[in-house]
């Protein structure tokens, strides 16, 4: 008897394991590490705008705090706050959320801001109010979400101008008036694409009570908002580049968005005589394909600008 005893002990212990590794991995999963790849084009903007010299590795690590625990840090405490069981942005069927994703948080918040902190004490400071603001968005006790236009200018801007801002504070570089119309135009660029990540979740929102924008404009609404702030954005950086006479700039620009614009529009056709079509997977592919042509855009100007093949 005593051995059965021990076996059934052992047997138990191994399923709490398992458990317990099953919850962490779940966890880790509602991060959405992954998602983070939408945001990276206002990185590399920076980066390419930047006249002088930064070192490589301190821009990696820079690359790493934000986009592998700053932003999966909001994503997850979003997650924890919002208990999803729909699609959300990056996991078409999310896992459950438990206790250990607020762990996870806190750990990827206190890792983003300590990273931080080693490279710049500002830039640490800028770190540390992005996860504070992140959290208003979500928290129950303040709850941004139930507010369109508030929510709407405090996710735009600060995935936007204040993170380009952080960026090049991080690699100490100086923010001149120029700087500062290129962080306004990575707003519009980011109020382009924000509420399309919304247009498909207006059912599970309504029930929430959350009043996103994308809720409030309605399917039709948030594809010509969309479009305005796109339209801004990409005029915005043409105009830049031509007072500039960055001409090769605006020809890699124009060549490698392209598939933006056509899939953005063939999307928005489609959706309106179906709305079908405002689905999960649409909503991802729309995100990756914007985010992938913004970024090797902005890469190559980068590389082009680095090794003076231009200018």
């Amino acid at each position: 008897m005593a051995k059965h005893s021990s076996r059934d002990n052992s047997s138990t212990q191994i399923s709490t394991s398992s458990e317990k590794d099953r919850a962490w991995r779940n966890a880790l999963i509602l991060m959405r590490i992954p998602f983070s790849v939408f945001l990276m084009p206002v990185f590399w903007f920076a980066l390419s705008n930047s006249n002088q010299d930064f070192n490589h590795w301190t821009a990696f690590a820079v690359f790493i705090i934000i986009h592998v625990f700053m932003y999966p840090a909001s994503n997850g405490y979003n997650s924890y706050h919002d208990k999803d069981e729909e699609s959300i942005g990056g996991l078409e069927n999310p896992p459950l959320v438990n206790q250990e994703l607020f762990y996870l948080v806190m750990l990827f918040d206190a890792t983003a801001i300590i990273g931080a902190y080693l490279i710049s004490p500002l830039f640490a400071t800028m770190v540390f109010v992005y996860t504070m603001v992140s959290k208003a968005y979500s928290f129950d006790k303040i709850r941004l979400k139930r507010h369109p236009i508030a929510s709407t200018v405090v996710v735009t801007v600060f995935q936007g101008a204040f993170t380009y801002g952080m960026v090049l504070i991080a690699l100490g570089l100086p923010i001149d008036k120029t700087q500062m119309i290129y962080a306004a135009i990575s707003t519009f660029l980011i109020a382009g694409s924000y509420p399309l990540t919304q247009i498909y979740q207006h059912k599970e929102d309504r029930e929430r009570g959350d009043k996103t924008l994308s809720l409030k404009l309605g399917i039709k609404g948030t594809f010509i908002f969309s479009s305005f702030m796109f339209l801004l954005g990409f005029s915005g950086i043409v105009a830049s580049y031509f007072m500039e006479n960055k001409v090769v700039d605006i020809a890699v620009l124009i060549i490698a968005t392209a598939p933006i614009g056509f899939y953005f529009f063939r999307w928005m056709v489609r959706s309106w005589k179906d709305d079908d079509h405002i689905n999960f997977r649409n909503t991802m592919n729309m995100n990756a394909i914007s985010s992938i042509a913004l970024s090797l855009a902005f890469i190559t100007m980068l590389v082009l600008h680095h090794f003076n093949f231009i200018y």
